[in-house]
């Protein structure tokens, strides 16, 4: 409800860069920001309103919302951390399947249409219930930082020459 009421999210598709969640982020601690791991380019964060347990966001440092205005290099980091999400998430949290986008633009439904990020979610079967359309809530299994911790120590050590 805090993200329906607008809490912490940025006014309008062109919010500025010092109101912007994913430009604050990455200038936290990993603890204090939920950030799991760190690109050359982009970064992987919890979703402080997550659809599902464990719901990923992998998102480029620099502020851009437009999927085709991503360099090349922050293409394949943002593809590259996505790949690495999915493996760490199955290791950690085994689950069935995911839903993986990029909501572009506030018609298409981003919630912060100023700064492109791509959702991983992990998906059970079964996992959808009646308590989000009842209860107007979703039941979480575990705090979001201790969601956090389990998979930063489950991502894989840089190689040499790699950033993070």
């Amino acid at each position: 409800m805090a993200y329906i009421g607008g809490q912490d999210r940025p006014v309008g598709d062109q919010a500025e860069v010092d109101q912007c969640p994913f430009c604050r982020a990455p200038t936290l601690d990993d603890v204090d920001g939920l950030i799991v791991a760190r690109g050359r380019s982009a970064y992987v964060v919890l979703n402080l309103y997550p659809y599902n347990p464990g719901h990923l966001l992998v998102v480029p440092y620099r502020h851009i919302a437009d999927y085709t205005d991503l360099t090349a290099e922050e293409t394949a980091d943002v593809a590259e951390l996505t790949q690495t999400a999915m493996r760490v998430e199955r290791a950690v949290a085994g689950p069935h399947g995911f839903n993986l986008g990029m909501n572009q633009g506030s018609a298409a439904g981003a919630g912060i249409a100023a700064h492109l990020h791509q959702h991983v979610v992990p998906r059970w079967s079964g996992d959808a219930n009646f308590l989000p359309i009842v209860g107007r809530t979703k039941a979480m299994p575990e705090l979001l930082g201790d969601t956090r911790d389990r998979l930063a120590a489950a991502w894989p050590t840089p190689g040499p020459g790699t950033k993070g």
